[in-house]
């Protein structure tokens, strides 16, 4: 009987050994800031981004000149105020209309804060939609690699803590069998636009409420 157990014992350790041998978790690496540089969608998006941005750029200019010009007028219209050549009641005139166009200049560098304002959130939230857009279609990339090649875990070998310090210290994985970063991105990139093609932007879905 106790020649039996120990047997057993023992078929149950090798059994078990070889279950976590087998069991082992298989890990892959992939350089997510290569896959996503490289990706055709990002270059895309960084173009439409410069392109909104120029335009932005553009309408702020329009706004500098009228605001220029209408500075020149109200300085033009303080020495006509403080004409002692001219009689009281224009003088008085004059000044009501000085005061008017300083009103107005007011106005104006509110609207350019404003402009400001709104176009450094539209950028932002622009950029922040299509980061979110391109990462997801990196990630579902990723996950059938990952998949496909039995991969229980995958690390990104250029992600950095918030010391800016490598999370990943050190792995012999990278450009070995194991890293996906190439294969990911040549997935992803297999039905890119021809070269010099006319960006088109990805319509935003719409968020259920």
């Amino acid at each position: 009987m106790k020649k039996t157990l120990i047997k057993f014992l023992a078929l149950a350790g090798a059994a078990l050994m070889a279950t976590s041998a087998h069991a082992q978790t298989k890990v892959g690496v992939v350089d997510l800031k290569k896959v996503f540089d490289g990706y055709w969608r990002t270059k895309q998006a960084d173009t439409q981004l410069k392109e909104r941005a120029a335009d932005f750029d553009k309408a702020r200019n329009g706004l500098i000149e009228d605001y220029k010009k209408a500075n020149e007028d109200f300085r033009k219209l303080i020495e006509a105020a403080n004409d002692q050549a001219v009689a009281a009641d224009e003088r008085d005139k004059r000044k009501k209309d000085l005061e008017k166009k300083q009103a107005d200049l007011k106005e104006q560098e509110n609207s350019i804060r404003t402009f400001d304002q709104n176009s450094r959130q539209s950028l932002g939230e622009q950029q922040g939609r299509m980061r979110e857009s391109v990462l997801r279609d990196i990630k579902g990339a990723l996950e059938e690699k990952a998949r496909g090649g039995g991969y229980q875990m995958v690390l990104d070998i250029a992600a950095v803590s918030a010391n800016q310090t490598p999370v990943v210290m050190f792995t012999t994985l990278t450009g070995s069998e194991n890293d996906l970063s190439d294969a990911v991105l040549k997935q992803l990139n297999a039905n890119a636009p021809p070269e010099g093609a006319k960006p088109e932007e990805k319509k935003e879905e719409k968020k259920d409420k």
